[in-house]
């Protein structure tokens, strides 16, 4: 199992510093977050400070992002980075699609479908292969390959991973893409039991042999002294319990009998008692969400509790070296990716 890291880059000038750190460390990958700030800046300061760590988007957004600039973007990075660039997708929900970056929106699964055939026809292209002449129900692309050969290198290949929590993109990840970024909100039953054979069901409608690739920043409570793990545990609560309360997360608390939440938390989360939330999620519904141990102790649980499910795995929280109450985490997490 690979380790990797998430960071948040806020500080776009700090992104090849901090991948240097990471390689330096010995973790195996550095993904960034889009949140407030666009992800692939970030990379291509990281993929010039670094030799051997894989660098990837978790998740960039992509409807909002015409395919053929999707894909030139991708093509950039993974020369840049002599192929360690992976891209991962997400298809966000609809208000933010509509209203926030004012881009269609039709159904989802379809529609990335659509975006990510379109993807590997303008990769071919970039490739020395024919021209573009891609035709869909959301997307067209019409390009002449020698307007694209500048960059040809046939030997480039750019893994896509998709997220999701449900059934149906997990599917889709199965039939087309080489691998999938686990939603922190799932637990190890749901993965087996939901996830898994909803991957398998794509494979096997799929002409792709090699194993998908399963990547997850895992949600975990930890802390230095007894104080610092209570303040951890509040905090994971609140994250677990605010994607509790989204509806479409729905199944993965069906699968344990804890479906009542949902309007609980719902109504909570639309009168602002934001506060109150963590309240309804239980002990026991912590531990299954998140892994509960002290820093020296918290890579081994990982290792433990995912083993031969996820290829790929991290904390949920970013990483930020200046941290320094978070700083023995990341000394252990290290020290456990060099034994």
């Amino acid at each position: 199992m690979k380790f990797d890291v998430t960071i948040v880059a806020d500080d776009l000038n700090a992104a090849g510093p901090l991948a240097k750190k990471i390689e330096a460390m010995g973790f195996d990958g550095m993904w960034v977050a889009e949140t407030a700030h666009n992800p692939f800046l970030p990379l291509a300061q990281a993929a010039g400070s670094s030799a051997s760590i894989t660098l990837g988007t978790a998740i960039a957004v992509a409807f909002p992002r015409h395919p053929l600039l999707m894909a030139q973007t991708a093509w950039d990075l993974a020369a840049n980075s002599q192929g360690r660039f992976i891209l991962g997708l997400g298809t966000q929900i609809k208000p933010h699609i509509t209203k926030r970056f004012s881009a269609k929106w039709g159904k989802p699964i379809s529609q990335l479908r659509e975006y990510i055939e379109a993807l590997h026809s303008a990769w071919d292209a970039m490739r020395g292969g024919s021209d573009i002449q891609f035709a869909g129900e959301y997307y067209r692309l019409a390009q002449r390959a020698k307007q694209l050969r500048a960059a040809a290198a046939p030997e480039l290949e750019i893994p896509v991973y998709i997220a999701g929590v449900n059934t149906g993109l997990a599917r889709l990840a199965g039939e087309l893409c080489d691998g999938f970024h686990v939603h922190s909100f799932h637990t190890v039953p749901y993965l087996r039991q939901v996830l898994l054979p909803a991957f398998q069901a794509g494979r096997d409608n799929s002409p792709l042999a090699a194993p998908l690739s399963l990547s997850c920043a895992v949600f975990v409570v930890t802390g230095r002294d007894a104080e610092a793990i209570a303040e951890s545990k509040i905090m994971t609560k609140s994250q677990i319990a605010f994607y509790a309360s989204t509806p479409s997360y729905r199944r993965v608390l069906e699968l344990h009998g804890w479906e009542e939440l949902v309007p609980r938390l719902n109504a909570l989360l639309r009168r602002n008692r934001w506060r109150e939330m963590h309240k309804l999620i239980s002990d026991d519904m912590l531990e299954q969400f998140a892994i509960i141990a002290p820093p020296a102790d918290l890579p081994y649980k990982l290792r433990e509790r995912y083993a031969g499910l996820l290829d790929r795995a991290g904390y949920y929280f970013p990483f930020a070296p200046e941290d320094s109450g978070k700083s023995d985490i990341w000394q252990h997490a290290a020290r456990a990716m060099i034994r």
